[in-house]
Parts: C-alpha cells; sequence; structure tokens
C-alpha cells in the first residue's frame, strides 16, 4: 500500500514533465549542463537522487567556481595590503534548488547561490598589531649557497604575515607546508641522527630555530620544540628548533590576550624574525642568547 501510494504521488507532481536538462548558471552566464537521468537510480519504479554521485558533483562544481579568501598582509616596505574576501557555493541552497528540479519544479536554469567567505585577517587588525614588537632575533646564513637560500626564502616566506589568534597553538609544519620539489624546495644539508647528508628542504631549520628565539624573547609559551642532534654553526648551543614532515614540529601558544603577528625576511646574509602585536598587549619578554653573527 505505502509503495503504491508514494507512486501515485510521485506521477501525480510530474503529470506535465519538466525539460530534463537543466543549465547551471553563476553570474547569468552558463557554466555546465547536467540532467535529472545522470543522478537518477530507481527504487521500485520511482526515481531517486544518487546522493553520492551528487555530492561528488557539487565539490567539482564549487573547486571549479569557489575563490579561497586572502588575508590582509604587509608588503616590504610595510603597506598594508587590504584583505581580498572569498567565495564559495551555498551547499544548502544549491541541494535544495537541485532538489525541487529533480523532483518536478519547472526550471531549465539554476543560478548557483553563492556565499561570502571572509578572511581571518582584514586591513583593521593588521593595522592594530603591527604597532608594538614584542619579540625579535636573527641569524646568518651563507647566501651564496643557492640551494639551502632557496629553502630558507621559501620557508621565510610561508611564515611571514602570518596572525596567531589569542589561545591559538601555531605549528611550524601546519603553517609551512610539506617540503616538495613541486613547491620549489632543494635538496641541501640536513643533520640525520648526528651525520650530515642531504635531503628536500634543507636549512628550514635555521628559520624554525630563529622563530623559536623570537617567540622566547616574547614570552610566548612554547609548547614542542626539539634540537638536531649535534649543534648548529647558526645558533648558539641548545637554542635550535629542529623540524621535519614525518618528524619534529616546532609550536608555541599565544598565551596572551592580543594577536601575534610573525614578520620574516632576509636582508643580504641575515634572517631576521620580528613578532608584533597591539600597543595594549600586556606581555613578559624574555632574554635569550645573542647569535653567533
Amino acid at each position: 500500500m505505502l509503495i503504491s501510494w508514494i507512486l501515485g504521488t510521485w506521477l501525480l507532481v510530474h503529470q506535465a514533465t519538466p525539460p530534463d536538462q537543466l543549465v547551471i548558471m553563476k553570474d547569468g552566464q552558463p557554466i555546465t549542463t547536467i540532467s535529472r537521468s545522470e543522478y537518477s537510480i530507481y527504487s521500485s519504479g520511482i526515481p531517486i537522487i544518487n546522493s553520492k554521485k551528487f555530492d561528488e558533483f557539487t565539490e567539482k562544481l564549487n573547486h571549479l567556481v569557489s575563490r579561497p579568501a586572502k588575508n590582509a598582509s604587509l608588503d616590504s616596505a610595510d603597506n598594508i595590503i587590504p584583505e581580498i574576501a572569498g567565495s564559495t557555493i551555498n551547499k544548502q541552497a544549491f541541494t535544495e534548488s537541485f532538489y525541487d528540479y529533480f523532483f518536478g519544479h519547472k526550471m531549465t536554469e539554476l543560478e548557483l547561490p553563492i556565499r561570502p567567505i571572509y578572511p581571518r585577517v582584514d586591513s583593521e587588525l593588521l593595522s592594530e598589531i603591527r604597532s608594538k614588537r614584542i619579540g625579535r632575533y636573527l641569524t646568518s646564513f651563507n647566501p651564496r649557497n643557492r640551494m639551502r637560500t632557496t629553502n630558507i626564502d621559501l620557508a621565510v616566506e610561508a611564515i611571514n604575515n602570518y596572525v596567531v589568534f589569542p589561545g591559538e597553538t601555531f605549528s611550524f609544519n601546519r603553517v609551512v607546508g610539506k617540503r616538495t620539489v613541486e613547491k620549489g624546495y632543494k635538496k641541501a644539508k640536513v643533520i640525520v641522527r648526528g651525520e650530515f647528508a642531504e635531503d628536500i628542504g634543507g636549512g628550514i631549520c635555521q628559520v624554525s630555530s630563529t622563530l623559536f628565539n623570537a617567540v622566547d624573547n616574547a614570552g610566548l609559551q612554547i609548547t614542542q620544540r626539539f634540537s638536531h642532534s649535534r649543534n648548529v654553526s647558526y645558533i648558539p648551543p641548545g637554542r635550535d628548533a629542529t623540524v621535519s614532515w614525518y618528524g619534529p614540529d616546532f609550536e608555541f601558544l599565544n598565551n596572551y590576550n592580543q594577536a601575534v603577528l610573525i614578520r620574516a625576511k632576509t636582508v643580504g646574509h641575515l634572517l631576521v624574525i620580528k613578532l608584533y602585536s597591539s600597543d595594549i598587549i600586556e606581555y613578559e619578554p624574555k632574554k635569550v642568547p645573542f647569535p653567533p653573527l
């Protein structure tokens, strides 16, 4: 009886069958065309939506039309580059519209419902937290070692302008990401079990070590740090922070009530990392050993 009632109801709403083709639009322009039959599976003769296939289609569509948000940042002259809002498909609204189409609503076109994505760092916040320097450290390197210098530059670029919010934990590996050839990282000297070897991304431990000392100088809470298995020349003994993608990480917690901005750059043979925050921050700086410049 139940199946007969469902079938009867379905036939009733389909007395005038709408067009099968549906054009997906964005900003008034067609981007793709789909049909009801592509996403239909049948149960007792009644079509139902193939939810797995529809979800896969929605993800591909979102990848095609979405745009990531871009945080506000500071350029090399400390001028603010404004943030850019991103966008993504409003999946709930799109699903509801697709269900209307699938189950008989007369439509031949569907304008994609889009929702904005706001950046985590805007110009207003950045202007507030760039004023007071709370930590600083610098180390030296050999810029003629091109492979190692490339790796340092890439890691510096990844952490520069990063904002750590109150109560947030910064992870070097998460922020910098996996060091791969595709990202431009080169083979350079690394320390493995006390011995020198060559590996992709060699040299970025100087960035994590310099950052550790700047963070420690600012009095932020170190939550994870490991030293190399032998001393390194660019930092005082015991003041390094080794990192590897499948191994140790460097992490710290922003235990202050204001956001903290990381500024990192290379100047000639120097790697310079400074931490900034709001004028109203209450912090407790620490003295750290000078580097062997």
